[in-house]
Parts: C-alpha cells; sequence; structure tokens
C-alpha cells in the first residue's frame, strides 16, 4: 500500500504516525513545501523573542522519520493531482503514485487588501521561515506596528516586547481577542497589556501602509498616521486550498469533510486547517491533530469518526495565562457565572444552557480547567450543584 500526504503539520503528521500503527509495511511518503521537519507553530513566538533557535522547534528530528520508515520530502511543492491516474505532479515533474492520499496543506495567513501591503518591512507570522524573517528584520527596528488584535497578533506583539520594541496594536474590532473573551474580560486584558507597555487603537481600520519601498507608517480610516519600522499582519487564517480546488473538492470555509475524513472523492482524504467538518473550520492545533488521527487510522482500514472539538484555546497572552473554550457569550444572551477582580487582573466566567456548562472564559487563574472541560465534554448536569458553583467552588464538578 502506498500512501501519500502532502503537509508536514501537526494533522498530516499525526496521520502518517497512526497510519504505521496499523499498517507496518505500508509506502508512507510525506511532502512538504517547507524547509524543516514537524515544528511547532504554536512556540514560533519564542523563536521571535530569541528563547529559542529553529532546532529547538523541531518537535520529530530525521530520526523519527526514519525510526518509523516514512519518507519525508522537505521542500517539494505539489503542483496537480490527478486522481484518476492516483498520481501526485510535483514542481519537478517528477510524479508520484498513491493508494491514499491526504491532503492537509493547513492554512495560509490572510492579508487584507490593504495598498502597500507589499512594501518591505510588512510581514506575516505562519512558518518557520515567517518567523526568522521577522526576527531579523526586527533587529534594525524599533516601533513595531501589528494589524490585529488576535492571539497571534498579541503573542507577536509580546515576543518584540520582550526585545525591547515598542509595540503598537490596530485592532478592526471594538475589543481584543473577539474570538475567545468577552467585553469585560477584554477590557482587563487590554488594561494589563497597557501596563506592560502595549498602545492600542481598537474599532480601528488601516487605510493604507506608508513608505516608498520600505514601510515608514500606517494611515488609518479616520486620518490618523501612525509611525513605525516594521508591520506585522495578523488577521486571520484561511485555508490552503489552491490545490484541492483545482482538483474539484467542495469548497466553503475550507474543503468538506465527512466524519471519516473522506473529501467524497475515493481514497483522497483531508484533515487540518484545510478542512471543514459539519460547517465548521476550526484552524485550532487540538482539532487539527484529532482529525490527522483519524485520517490516518482510516487510511490504513480502520472504522474511525471524527465528532468534533470544544473550540478551545489554552494560551499565554503577555504571559498571562489564559483559557478560552466552547460558548464564551460574548453577546450576553446566556446564564453565566462571573469572578472579576481588576486589582489583581483576573477574569473567570462560566457560561451555561440548559443545565450544562457550555463554555467558560479562565483569565489569570486557570485553576479548575481540567474540572470545567471534563463538564463541557460530558454535558454535565449541574443543576443539583448550581449554588455551589456561583460561589466558585469548582470542586463539586
Amino acid at each position: 500500500m502506498k500512501y501519500v500526504i502532502i503537509g508536514n503539520g501537526v494533522a498530516g503528521t499525526t496521520a502518517a504516525a497512526n497510519i504505521r500503527k496499523t499498517d507496518k509495511e505500508g509506502e508512507i511518503t510525506i511532502l512538504s513545501d517547507e524547509s524543516y521537519p514537524f515544528y511547532s507553530r504554536i512556540r514560533l513566538m519564542e523563536l521571535i523573542s530569541g528563547e529559542a533557535d529553529e532546532n529547538g522547534l523541531v518537535i520529530y528530528k530525521n530520526s523519527w522519520y526514519e525510526r518509523n520508515n516514512i519518507k519525508l520530502l522537505l521542500n517539494t511543492h505539489v503542483s496537480e493531482i490527478e486522481n484518476k491516474k492516483k498520481e501526485i505532479v510535483i514542481s519537478s515533474g517528477h510524479r508520484l503514485i498513491y493508494d491514499k492520499l491526504l491532503i492537509a496543506t493547513g492554512g495560509l495567513s490572510f492579508v487584507p487588501p490593504i495598498p502597500g501591503f507589499d512594501k518591505q518591512g510588512v510581514f506575516v507570522l505562519r512558518t518557520l521561515k515567517d518567523a526568522i524573517a521577522i526576527k531579523n528584520y526586527a533587529e534594525n527596528s524599533k516601533k513595531v506596528l501589528l494589524i490585529g488584535g488576535g492571539v497571534l497578533g498579541l503573542e507577536t506583539g509580546n515576543s518584540l516586547r520582550k526585545t525591547g520594541h515598542q509595540i503598537t496594536v490596530v485592532e478592526y474590532f471594538p475589543s481584543l481577542l473577539p474570538r475567545q473573551m468577552d467585553k469585560d474580560g477584554a477590557d482587563l486584558l487590554k488594561a494589563q497589556m497597557e501596563k506592560m507597555g502595549f498602545t492600542f487603537y481598537l474599532n480601528a481600520t488601516t487605510r493604507e501602509i506608508m513608505g516608498n519601498d520600505k514601510v515608514k507608517g500606517i494611515k488609518l480610516e479616520d486620518g490618523a498616521s501612525l509611525d513605525c519600522d516594521m508591520v506585522i499582519i495578523s488577521a486571520g487564517v484561511k485555508s490552503n486550498a489552491k490545490l484541492s480546488e483545482n482538483l474539484g473538492l467542495q469548497l466553503n470555509k475550507g474543503v468538506q469533510v465527512s466524519d471519516k475524513m473522506g473529501t467524497g472523492f475515493q481514497d483522497i482524504y483531508a484533515a487540518g486547517d484545510l478542512t471543514e467538518h459539519r460547517g465548521i473550520f476550526y484552524g485550532i492545533w487540538p482539532a487539527a491533530e484529532k482529525q490527522g488521527e483519524i485520517a490516518g487510522i482510516n487510511m490504513a482500514g480502520g472504522n474511525a469518526l471524527y465528532k468534533g472539538t470544544t473550540p478551545s484555546n489554552v494560551l499565554k497572552i503577555a504571559g498571562i495565562n489564559l483559557i478560552s473554550a466552547g460558548d464564551t457569550d460574548a453577546e450576553g444572551k446566556l446564564e453565566t457565572v462571573i469572578q472579576k477582580d481588576r486589582e489583581i487582573f483576573t477574569y473567570r466566567k462560566l457560561v451555561i444552557k440548559d443545565n450544562n456548562i457550555v463554555g467558560c472564559i479562565l483569565y489569570g487563574n486557570i485553576d479548575g480547567w481540567k474540572k470545567i472541560k471534563k463538564a463541557i465534554d460530558e454535558k454535565k448536569d449541574i443543576n443539583p450543584i448550581k449554588k455551589s458553583l456561583e460561589e466558585w467552588n469548582l470542586e463539586v464538578l
């Protein structure tokens, strides 16, 4: 059996590992257009801040691929999939035959059509190559402007703050972390980060990136101008679906997949940030890892089903613990239990629907997270213990 996996991120690598658990003899080939074996995207910030180097971010060294008899082809771009012939065409013109194929090409940084986005000194952060470029350019820069106040933007900003840079964040939405926090929690986060030295412009839209060949600043829609030496655009992720689109796979926010990670094309699977499952585009590491596991099992002849992933983010924002999971009730429509202390910058919230905990925010104090997650996953009936939860006694969970 010949297995070909396009993409060496968490989904593709996890799939390969699970194929090998079942099929000890099959031929597994992973194709990657990057220069490094499987590494941690989550830790790219540590490279930017100088707390880790390229080798330190690599999760599976070459020895892992050798030990598992997996062929890894780096710097290899796939130009076409010919599904009727079951062949992969790479940019060199070489062809690979497959019996089972996994497309795990992941995501791409979304870049809004801002005039000047192609100037020298404008970056996105998605790959190790991006992180190295940011780190090198920052060595001769002082003022850094981030377009986007989401998780990636704030973490990148904090890494550069550690290296002595002035950080300004321009965010389109009226509050930070619109996907992970409600307004009260986001306001507390903003206050704490301002105390650390961040400057924020919220509810602001970038009209233009200024400068001749090299970036000198940005202009906002309200006419205000902000000076900077470099710009990092962190406006979200979109699926890297060009290859899949050319193949004719069904696309919405991503490639639509079944519970078995099938694409509707015989013997072709998809997993990770490329995909949409039951109308949900996750774009998070835990979902990609689980989807890769399910795809690998099924490619090797198993019968595993992906039942979805509770959207959760376990993060450190500027060194501050934050866990956001499930429905955070940003619009204030559900029953909630909230504990807030502005003096020590903590904000904890349980979101309740039909006597189940359906989401939470834990900011500054993440005690009890495992109990809360278990209650969410198991849809635990909390009606008998609601009074204790209102006093934040999580032991009853």
